[in-house]
Formats: structure tokens, sequence, C-alpha cells
């Protein structure tokens, strides 16, 4: 079984025991949440989409990643002058324990 959810403007397919790295949410590790925006759940019977799909996706944090580390790499060659400034997105890591349909 899986689920197709949205968080942080993303959608994301799941099934129980999987572990994905998704916008950050609030929570400390440890901590259980609920996703309530299930867009789709497939099965052995098939797939249940739409507003037929009433269902909830439980998960654990497993992890909250840090942010905002700007990356600065610059270079001189023979010519010119290269500067490149990056950016990490913060993230929470999340393993799905159940899917409830």
């Amino acid at each position: 079984m899986y689920a197709v959810i949205l968080t942080g403007g993303k959608q994301y397919k799941v099934a129980v025991g999987d572990e994905v790295f998704i916008e950050k949410l609030e929570g400390e590790a440890g901590d259980s949440i609920t996703f309530d925006n299930v867009l789709a759940v497939g099965d052995d019977a098939g797939i249940t989409a739409g507003s037929a799909c009433k269902a909830t996706v439980a998960g654990e944090i497993v992890k909250q990643g840090r942010g905002n580390k700007i990356v600065v790499f610059k270079y001189k060659a023979k010519k010119g002058y290269r500067r490149k400034a990056g950016h990490r997105q913060p993230y929470t890591r999340v393993r799905i324990t159940a899917i409830n349909a």
C-alpha cells in the first residue's frame, strides 16, 4: 500500500517504513505527525484519488535538519573572478508509520 501526500508545496509517494526528507516541520525528534492532505492511496484493489480519498498518513520525526547554510565558492583563475553563493533549505526527516485509508 502506498499514498501520495502533499506537504511543503511538494508531492511525495510514501509507503509504511519509508523515510523521506521534506520541508521543515515544527516538532522535535521522536514526535509523531499526521498528514491530512492525502492526494491518492493505492493498494492491490486499485487507486483511490481526489475527493473520494479520505485517508491520513501517520509519521514520526526522525531528525530535524539544519539549513540556511550559505556556501560561498570564490575562484580566481588567470582570467576573471568567479564567485558562487548557495543556499541549503532546512528539512525534516520523517519515517512513515501508518497509512489509514
